[in-house]
């Protein structure tokens, strides 16, 4: 394993209108996937775009490969496959031509490897932009970051218009990439079902702020869904629990501490591995009473 980051971002701020990215601030290690998870309008693609150069920071490190990514944003970019949840290719021109437009601007662009994946994702290189669906958009907007072999993967909703069985292929893709222990990847959704099967680290951002940092090993290890009577709701305290719901017959709620979590289990709760889904959903709402 190559022991360094591969992307620290530092204390990053940036302002768009009235949405604000407080002080941003997460690493990411060579060989993992970090999943950027979020609901919509919560500040991943205002982070991505910020990471990229292409909103320029107010203040705050943002280093990639070792390197400030604005004052090394050549270098740094040649490096970075990039999947934008927004269209980023012309309209008017065929796949083929986009290809030879692309190419000139990567150092270690693969004719070879981009032929092998047209081949393996099933796209005609002579269709215009405008005639592919918005799965089969997605998939040359996936073929064109891995072409020029980067070591870094800027996932933006990459998997939102994919049908099941390529999105199952393309994640399998992503195990692959990661494989060498040299390349990384930023897989940014509010899909939590394909983070729950591929991603190694969760960053949970909500209102422009980081919400949540840590390995998915340890939110498995560590945090439980807790479920009981309603009559035991003074053990669901602030400092154990993320977040509860209530009704008038039982009480639900997200238990950061296995050891709390046991102690409840043998009063008669009832505990349950989380999914992403709970942990975003009690990280964001916290306490709901419905009453």
């Amino acid at each position: 394993m190559i022991n360094e980051n591969i992307i620290e971002v530092k204390d990053m701020i940036k302002t768009i209108g009235d949405f604000s990215l407080k002080e941003i601030s997460f690493s990411l290690e060579r060989g993992y996937i970090m999943g950027f998870l979020g609901r919509n309008g919560a500040g991943k693609t205002t982070t991505i775009k910020t990471i990229l150069n292409l909103y320029v920071k107010e203040s705050g490190i943002i280093d990639i490969f070792g390197l400030d990514n604005f004052n090394n944003e050549k270098e740094v970019k040649d490096k970075i496959g990039y999947v934008s949840d927004e269209k980023m290719y012309f309209d008017d021109m065929t796949i083929d031509k986009t290809r030879k437009l692309i190419k000139s601007f990567y150092s270690k662009w693969s004719d070879e490897y981009y032929f092998e994946l047209l081949e393996r994702f099933e796209l005609n290189k002579s269709k215009k932009i405008k005639e592919l669906s918005k799965g089969s958009y997605k998939k040359f907007s996936i073929l064109m970051a891995l072409a020029h072999k980067p070591e870094l993967l800027v996932l933006d909703e990459p998997t939102s218009d994919l049908d099941p069985i390529f999105r199952k292929e393309f994640l399998n893709i992503l195990r692959d990439f990661v494989s060498n222990e040299k390349n990384s990847v930023i897989f940014s959704s509010h899909i939590t079902n394909d983070l729950d099967k591929i991603a190694d680290y969760i960053v949970l951002i909500d209102n422009g702020e980081i919400k949540l940092n840590k390995s998915k090993e340890e939110l498995l290890n560590n945090y439980r869904i807790v479920k009981g009577k309603e009559s035991f709701l003074n053990y669901f305290k602030e400092e154990y629990f993320i977040g509860y719901n209530k009704n008038d017959f039982s009480i639900e709620g997200l238990c950061s501490n296995i050891e709390v979590a046991k102690k409840l289990e043998k009063k008669g709760c009832v505990l349950e591995v989380p999914t992403l889904e709970d942990i975003m959903f009690y990280n964001v709402k916290g306490v709901e009473k419905n009453e």
